[in-house]
């Protein structure tokens, strides 16, 4: 036998060769089987509880939703059109259409979902607020048809918003969110398309990346994905619920027969919590003159107040931001909405349809607004408010205590316990004080003057009800 000399860079290459090919053809596929059969485990066992199953669309393959959708017909028409208006070549125009629809098409995995997000969600939730369902209509909730697109239409408070309801609504079903371009950082972006969300520019006026979201929408309620969507476009920023922004209501709508197989049932949900912990942040939006804060400025104090609350964990003098409290209102179906006013969305023109939407739009937020719930924090920054020269203790919990019965007279939902009534206004106090949001001067509560933004941001959640 003849020896057969190598140099030891080439013998190098040949051994990664070798350990690419049994990685690849050995290794990897037993690994993917094995992710496989963990995630259809999963759908098994949480198909059997849900009550409204997984559906189909978002078990296919994230590759062939992305070809579904790069090549509808209505998407090609507008690409044509977008490619004569721009005067660009249709294979350039084609690839950014390509580039839409990876942008927003989610990669589902039921897996991350139940075993991952969910155990994420509800750690979190419950470790930063005392978490509350106030009320839900679980009588007509019940009686929702399995097979209809179930939409959760909510107020937006907070980003936490996402956590608090996919933790809540984890029981009945999976919940698809459209997510604004803030989450399209790694490694967040991997986790949000896991869990089923697609991602929107929320200002973007160009009409092929309008088309190509719109199309998504389409399939995505033409096939039963469950969906949550904030009309309101954005976080509130004085407390108050926005006039809605209906584009994906309209999406939603366009192709929506009423003598359909499937109908689109909306559910109200409403949300309120004692803290949102961008308050400040969203506050000073309101002012045209403030200086914008740089990028630096927001992680130094992202960072710092992590570890402030990480300090006082540490020392077992740290307490939770208060109630965190969804509510969950009557259904409203699509089909019974067009039957009793005599419309069918899909075969309107266009200006009478979005006139139609808007109608529809402001109802489900009227029901919405109806449904945030009263919380401590809101209801003594409320009662501050109506005396800002001062007050005694006594008499403010007496204001307290009067709006906590008008608000209950009026069919509100005040997560007030009547036994520790008085505890949990001490508490809402006692965080006002702590936050430089109401000073004690001579037995005399009155508010911070350079805080009344804040706490009108607190008191506006309920303002509703005095109107």
């Amino acid at each position: 036998m003849t020896a057969v000399t190598l140099p030891l860079w080439l013998f190098s290459v040949l051994l990664a060769l070798a350990a690419w090919a049994l990685l690849e053809r050995v290794l990897a596929p037993g690994v993917r089987w094995l992710l496989r059969r963990r995630i259809n485990r999963v759908i098994d066992e949480v198909n059997t509880r849900l009550d409204i199953s997984i559906r189909p669309f978002q078990l296919t393959k994230r590759q062939v939703l992305i070809d579904r959708l790069t090549y509808d017909t209505k998407v090609i028409e507008a690409m044509q059109a977008y490619a004569a208006e721009k005067k660009m070549p249709r294979g350039v125009a084609q690839a950014e259409v390509l580039r839409y629809a990876r942008e927003i098409v989610p990669a589902f995995n039921a897996y991350i979902y139940f075993r991952i997000g969910y155990w994420l969600a509800e750690r979190c939730a419950r470790l930063l607020y005392r978490v509350r369902v106030g009320f839900a209509d679980n009588e007509r909730l019940g009686k929702i048809d399995p097979e209809a697109t179930v939409v959760f239409v909510m107020n937006h408070r907070s980003n936490m918003d996402y956590v608090l309801t996919a933790f809540l609504a984890a029981e009945q079903t999976t919940l698809s969110y459209a997510v604004g371009e803030w989450a399209r950082i790694w490694p967040l972006q991997q986790l949000v398309r896991a869990m089923g969300a697609f991602f929107v520019r929320r200002n973007s006026k160009n009409p092929l990346y309008r088309r190509v979201l719109e199309r998504y929408v389409h399939m995505a309620t033409q096939e039963g994905v469950c969906q949550a969507v904030f009309p309101e476009g954005g976080l509130s920023r004085d407390g108050k619920i926005q006039p809605p922004r209906l584009g994906i209501l309209d999406y939603m709508l366009r192709g929506f027969d009423m003598d359909g197989n499937r109908d689109i049932v909306f559910v109200p949900v409403g949300i309120n919590y004692d803290r949102t912990m961008e308050d400040r942040s969203l506050v000073r939006r309101l002012d045209p003159t403030a200086a914008r804060r740089s990028r630096w400025f927001v992680l130094r104090t992202t960072f710092g107040f992590i570890f402030r609350n990480l300090r006082l964990m540490l020392r077992s003098r740290w307490q939770r931001f208060g109630y965190a409290c969804v509510n969950f209102g009557a259904p409203i179906s699509a089909r019974d909405y067009c039957r009793a006013l005599e419309i069918n969305f899909s075969r309107l023109p266009q200006a009478l349809r979005y006139a139609e939407v808007e109608k529809l739009g402001q109802h489900l937020m009227s029901r919405v607004e109806r449904l945030v719930p009263a919380l401590p924090v809101a209801l003594v920054a409320a009662a501050v408010l109506e005396a800002p020269a001062g007050q005694s203790e006594f008499d403010l919990k007496a204001r307290v205590y009067r709006r906590i019965e008008r608000l209950q007279q009026q069919g509100a939902v005040v997560i007030v316990p009547s036994r520790t009534r008085a505890f949990a206004v001490d508490t809402a106090l006692g965080m006002l004080r702590l936050r430089h949001l109401v000073v004690e001067a001579d037995g005399q509560y009155l508010p911070e003057p350079k805080s009344l933004d804040v706490l009108n941001y607190y008191a506006n959640s309920i303002a509703s009800w005095a109107e």
